[in-house]
């Protein structure tokens, strides 16, 4: 559910945690009773550190500014691994 900020007039801004559907553009202050107006704000989405998000900066930042390597690239040769397999059933099939 998404998190709405009102003003209070005599106190200050607090927040209230309702369904869109039940936002109004004034309650009441919890601590006074005094009508309060609803504030725009910004969304809190910068604060998430879901993998998601973290790739996506990550992705983002790549662009301008690439991660430096160092060491020696893998070796490229033209040498055929052979594949491995657990299953017994496997042995049992034609080989090329």
């Amino acid at each position: 559910m998404p998190i709405y900020e009102y003003l209070c007039p005599q106190c200050d801004v607090f927040e209230a945690i309702r369904p869109m559907s039940a936002a109004a553009e004034s309650t009441e202050c919890p601590q006074c009773r005094q009508t309060a107006r609803r504030r725009m704000s910004v969304p809190n989405i910068s604060r998430t550190g879901s993998a998601a998000f973290q790739l996506i900066d990550s992705t983002y930042r790549s662009a301008s500014e690439p991660q430096v390597v160092s060491g020696a690239l893998p070796a490229t040769g033209n040498r055929k691994t052979q594949r491995y397999s657990s299953n017994p059933l496997h042995k049992k099939l034609p080989r090329p």
